[in-house]
């Protein structure tokens, strides 16, 4: 016997992560998407690294993550293969002033009591020996995973049914179509990323886009592939490359306050090969193959909200850089919200309340 109807709008790995729980749960789901799986989810570098992306200051953001993280081998071996790799990061300084940033880091992780090992240049050669000789020093963080982003979002997809249509508003019970129709439900969930603002007026001052742009680079002959996640620190502009089971390698991130543009930019472009050479030399044997820019969702403090609206509707966005860490976490509480079950505790410090 169903539960109901959830209606989720929007098809990136927020909502097709709701949507996929909610059958599971017994709920009827639809996905309102005209375009599936071509958002931010699409272009992510596919980082699960709750600790790297820690700051002083966002400890709820940091908790929340990790508890997150905790449920990600259950939730990729329920999915299937999702490329999820879990040989760690290691976090580079290319100079001095990269070094003091990644000792303050470390200094505040190990006041929370989390485990992370600062490292000379050379010994982080020792574990990931594609870093470049002028890398002067950094942090191994053994426990942060990675996933195929594109593996995920397509066995997400291929478990929910669509509308595939525009949408324009969102009320209690109801999805407002572009075309003037209407999805009826028992709960609307939005889920639209950077959209989401425009659906509801409670969301516009909460929700704003941010642009990125990553590129994608495959292996040519000679090429020797990374062996884990390569963050780094480069004249203060941060970077990463992520590999794929393949040898290929997302190479990202730019981030820019630019509206919803998603022209790449040959600024971005050349920044970021600049530097991943810098850290990484061996990625001029590299192939560019691709380059994209997507708009994540941001909110004031950088946690999302997971949370009621109004009677009827849930939201589910503002997840900024953590969009595919978050979302075991986000889809479960979305779930338990709707049934009128408990949610995780960590995910309190996502709750509209005060903001």
């Amino acid at each position: 016997m169903s539960l109901g109807k959830i209606a989720v709008v929007g098809a990136g790995v927020i909502g097709l992560s709701i949507a996929w729980r909610a059958l599971a749960a017994g709920w009827e789901a639809v996905v309102v998407d005209p375009a599936p799986c071509s958002g931010a989810s699409w272009v992510a570098g596919g980082m699960l690294a709750p600790v790297t992306e820690a700051w002083p200051g966002e400890e709820p953001l940091l908790e929340l993550g990790e508890a997150s993280l905790r449920m990600w081998p259950e939730f990729a071996a329920e999915l299937g293969d999702v490329g999820l790799r879990t040989e760690g990061t290691v976090v580079a300084a290319f100079d001095s002033a990269d070094a003091e940033q990644l000792a303050i880091l470390a200094a505040h992780l190990a006041s929370i009591g989390r485990d992370v090992a600062q490292m000379s240049g050379p010994e982080l050669r020792r574990i990931e020996p594609s870093l470049s000789t002028s890398v002067r020093s950094g942090l191994s963080v053994p426990g942060d995973l990675a996933v195929d982003n594109r593996k995920l979002l397509g066995v997400l997809r291929s478990k929910a049914a669509f509308v595939h249509e525009s949408a324009r508003a969102v009320r209690a019970g109801e999805v407002e179509l572009a075309d003037g129709s209407v999805v009826r439900a028992d709960a609307v969930v939005i889920a639209a990323g950077a959209w989401s603002r425009n659906l509801h007026p409670r969301l516009n001052s909460l929700v704003r886009p941010v642009k990125g742009e990553i590129l994608r680079l495959r292996p040519g002959r000679g090429a020797v592939p990374l062996t884990r996640t390569v963050r780094a620190l480069v004249e203060s502009r941060p970077m990463y490359l992520v590999p794929r089971e393949d040898g290929e390698i997302v190479l990202g991130a730019t981030q820019y306050e630019a509206g919803y543009d998603t022209e790449v930019t040959v600024k971005g472009v050349r920044d970021l090969l600049l530097d991943a050479e810098r850290v990484v030399p061996g990625v001029t044997e590299f192939h560019l193959t691709e380059s994209a820019a997507g708009v994540r969702a941001s909110s004031p403090d950088n946690l999302p909200l997971i949370d009621w609206v109004e009677p009827g509707v849930i939201v589910a966005t503002g997840h900024h850089r953590n969009g595919l860490l978050l979302a075991p976490i986000t889809a479960d509480a979305v779930v338990a919200m709707a049934g009128g079950e408990p949610v995780p505790e960590a995910v309190a410090a996502a709750r509209l309340e005060s903001r």
